[in-house]
């Protein structure tokens, strides 16, 4: 099915984007410049420096005025000509170890979008008879499946591949049922669509840019490693709960308009049987993603079962980080053959090479930004003029740090957001700040309302199937439900 996956959007949004975009190339030089020459005498000459190129980076970052990625590449460039850090310090971070975690994640994922096994999960469980006819589950069943696959691709992935099942299954169900009205109900399935894939990227550390982005903060300057199965214990209960409470609202308010279908179960099934028995390409790239997955969450299985400080379990965190589980895979993929047609191996290198660099550029430039505002002692300063407004520590940090990115999110993107927040959060609360850091992370993945606050809203908004109303309405309840159950989380269990 062709489907064009261009955002979409109405009049009066093109101009709200434009107009933001041309204030943000205006605006951005101004500030810096502005920034440079006026004096200010309680900091250094590194630290004056250093503050015009965030107010540099940082309006570019909201505004969009130029790519993500170019943002990136320009903070270190700026700290290097203006002085604040010689090249080797500014452009350390584009070899962090969590750079090579997202190559190798993103190359898994290109693996899964590449053999269709995303496809093959979509159909597997929407065809499953617990599903069968009945409007509530399927509804249910499509969102699992976004919410589920997003746990290990980005999201922006995930809704490129499940859109157009989605609307296939639309456009089925509107066959089958000419004579029901399926407008609520489609709307259902576009936002669980977007919302689902947008919770689903908090349950794993790659699940979204956003998080590695967040735990190198957390990892640099607070000195503080999340193991992959860390992460998992705290956040895949978070996101059950969130994804149970999006169902029950969507389907309450939109999806239990239509009380039955009927034909659909005999269609699904026939698109199921178009994909065929599972090809080698595809069993080698399950092979890959199990092998790498086991090899995340090995160090917290040996935790669990033998202890943090037992040999073995020392030797696995030791040997075998993240990254390089994720980089095994990876090459796995590369070499395991595959003889189906031209397609000699799993994945060729050209194909492995299509992945989305920017996201690595973006990183690097913010990590290699917040590392020079802790190594200049700008952090220190900026955290004593927040400790008289804001609280430092506990429930209160952790609250303003949530929702400062909640709304940020909705404003830029949530890499943008992730990459602003998390250092400033731990500037203000120090060494107290781990709680408030992590939750900012992961409500930087909270932008519901509009279609400019995600790709993944955009995707969805451009079906036609959601009103900019029922986007905003639903988006809403959604950033409020995340807030709230991402506070209560990080202050009881963390």
């Amino acid at each position: 099915m062709d489907v064009n996956l261009k955002p979409q959007m109405s009049p009066a949004e093109e101009r709200f984007e434009s107009a933001r975009k041309s204030f943000g190339k205006i605006a951005a030089p101004l500030l810096f410049l502005s920034l440079i020459v006026i004096p200010m005498t309680a900091l250094n000459p590194e630290q004056h420096m250093l503050v015009a190129v965030l107010g540099l980076v940082m309006t570019l970052w909201i505004t969009e005025a130029i790519p993500l990625a170019i943002t990136g590449i320009l903070a270190p460039i700026a700290m290097i000509v203006l002085g604040v850090v010689p090249a080797q310090k500014a452009f350390a971070p584009f070899a962090d170890p969590i750079m090579f975690l997202f190559v190798g994640a993103f190359i898994l994922a290109r693996a899964i979008q590449l053999h269709k096994l995303d496809r093959r999960l979509a159909y597997a469980v929407l065809t499953q008879p617990w599903v069968g006819e009945s409007p509530g589950r399927i509804l249910f069943a499509f969102g699992a499946v976004c919410t589920l696959v997003s746990m290990w691709i980005s999201n922006t992935a995930t809704v490129a591949m499940m859109f157009p099942i989605g609307l296939a299954v639309i456009h089925m169900l509107k066959r089958a049922n000419e004579q029901t009205p399926l407008d609520k109900y489609a709307c259902a399935m576009m936002l669980i669509c977007a919302f689902g894939a947008s919770i689903g990227g908090l349950a794993t550390p790659v699940g979204t840019p956003t998080n590695l982005i967040g735990l190198g903060f957390i990892e640099r300057q607070l000195g503080v490693h999340v193991a992959f199965f860390d992460w998992m214990k705290f956040a895949v209960p978070l996101v059950v709960v969130l994804y149970l409470l999006l169902f029950l609202y969507l389907n309450f308010f939109l999806a239990r308009t239509v009380k039955q279908f009927s034909g659909i179960k005999e269609l699904l099934r026939r698109e199921h049987e178009t994909l065929g028995s599972m090809t080698r390409g595809e069993r080698n790239t399950l092979l890959a993603f199990g092998v790498t997955v086991l090899l995340w969450t090995l160090p917290g299985i040996l935790a669990l079962t033998l202890g943090d400080d037992h040999a073995m379990t020392q030797l696995v965190v030791k040997h075998l980080p993240e990254s390089v589980a994720a980089l095994v895979g990876a090459c796995l993929l590369l070499f395991l053959p595959a003889h189906e047609g031209e397609r000699t191996q799993t994945l060729a290198l050209t194909e492995a090479l299509d992945i989305d660099w920017g996201v690595l550029a973006m990183y690097g430039g913010g990590i290699a930004l917040g590392q020079t505002v802790f190594e200049t002692k700008l952090a220190e300063q900026v955290g004593q003029i927040f400790a008289s407004i804001i609280p430092t520590s506990g429930v209160g940090l952790i609250a303003f740090s949530s929702g400062i990115a909640t709304i940020v999110s909705e404003l830029t993107s949530n890499v943008s957001s992730a990459n602003m927040v998390v250092p400033l959060v731990i500037a203000i609360g120090g060494h107290s700040s781990f709680q408030a850091a992590l939750a900012a992370t992961m409500a930087s993945s909270l932008g519901f309302m509009l279609p400019i606050s995600t790709p993944t809203n955009a995707i969805v908004y451009s079906s036609g199937f959601v009103p900019l109303g029922r986007m905003i309405r639903y988006g809403i309840v959604l950033d409020v439900l995340g807030f709230v159950v991402i506070v209560c989380a990080s202050a009881v269990f963390l």
